[in-house]
């Protein structure tokens, strides 16, 4: 069990891509993309949601981005307030990787050097919703103006370790052929 580790699990969004269908409520493999998230971290704790309250196959702490559909940063600044402690770690997700398993988290967590630990997917891409980060680094490279700021700005200056996906980890779902390619 890690000590003092927290999970922000970002699932706002407008899946443009989707027609605007809420994404996180597919399924693929008998769950939702979103609950395929929440598995990947069952052990935080607080384990935080931020975007429209939905259901999930587990007890979870919600938060808002203010003001709504202010992009990730601001998401991640409002699951961010809902972590008690300074000094643990946080994995930082979006919530439409079902390739995600516990065992990622943990190999993240373990790499973790400095201020976090990124996965890196098969083109050699950072993933920067896909990390495990020093709580303090990134309350204190937080800026002050969040809204509709990219977060790979905040995680590229904190000069994570990168670290290579496995499989189909950083896969995503962006589009109807992502979900039939999982399913």
């Amino acid at each position: 069990m890690m000590e003092d580790f927290a999970a922000v699990v970002l699932a706002g969004g407008r899946a443009r891509r989707l027609g605007g269908v809420d994404k996180l409520a597919l399924s693929t493999g008998g769950r939702t993309l979103l609950d395929h998230t929440l598995a990947a971290v069952r052990g935080a704790d607080p384990l935080v949601v931020v975007g429209p309250e939905r259901a999930v196959s587990v007890p979870v702490r919600w938060a808002r981005e203010d003001p709504p559909g202010s992009g990730p940063l601001a998401g991640l600044r409002a699951g961010l307030g809902e972590v008690p402690f300074d000094h643990g770690s946080v994995a930082v997700l979006a919530a439409d990787h079902p390739g995600l398993v516990p065992e990622t988290v943990a190999r993240l967590h373990a790499a973790v050097e400095g201020a976090g630990a990124v996965l890196v997917d098969q083109d050699g891409m950072p993933q920067w919703l896909l990390g495990v980060w020093r709580v303090e680094a990134l309350r204190a490279a937080m800026p002050a103006d969040v809204r509709d700021r990219p977060v790979r700005a905040l995680f590229e200056s904190l000069a994570p370790v990168r670290i290579p996906a496995v499989g189909a980890e950083a896969a995503d779902v962006d589009t109807p052929q992502d979900l039939h390619r999982l399913n």
